[in-house]
């Protein structure tokens, strides 16, 4: 059983240095370069928990948007904390009840769709995109320089 979590915390804007400084205060956090995401190692005994104990333990003052899991749970799951306005979060219960379903899986499928249309649509753009280079090259040439954009080129520094 894992009992440390990496946790992600989106803000809305980037933290002042007086806000981060406060927010250390409660707990360790690594904030990136214009502090507007921040990480931190939770102990907890599950994921959820981890999630639950970050949004309690931040203060008010930092503008938080979502947290999230770094890495997926064992059901290759990231989760996510979201706290909605009244009125959304109200919308979501209507919605969810017409459905038949609890808000947290009405929520949960909504995602999943959005998702996989995402998916859909990036797949299409690429499939037209390398449609329009077929009518002007051959599949060789095409694979060719597909070859060369992914073999890293000698004396050029590795990432």
């Amino acid at each position: 059983m894992n009992l440390h979590h990496a946790v992600e915390i989106t803000l809305t804007r980037p933290a002042t240095p007086g806000e981060l400084a406060y927010a250390r205060r409660k707990m360790p956090l690594a904030a990136n370069h214009d502090a507007s995401q921040l990480m931190a190692v939770v102990h907890a005994k599950t994921s959820g928990r981890a999630l639950h104990r970050v949004r309690r333990r931040l203060p008010e003052a930092l503008p938080v948007d979502v947290i999230t899991t770094h890495y997926s749970d064992s059901s290759g799951h990231v989760l996510l904390n979201i706290t909605l306005p009244p009125h959304a979060d109200t919308a979501i219960r209507r919605a969810a009840a017409c459905a038949g379903q609890k808000p947290r899986l009405f929520v949960q499928l909504a995602v999943h769709r959005a998702l996989a249309q995402h998916i859909e649509e990036e797949a299409a753009l690429l499939d037209g995109a390398v449609r329009r280079l077929l009518a002007t090259t051959t599949a060789s040439q095409l694979l060719a320089a597909v070859g060369r954009a992914l073999t890293p080129t000698p004396g050029a520094p590795s990432c």
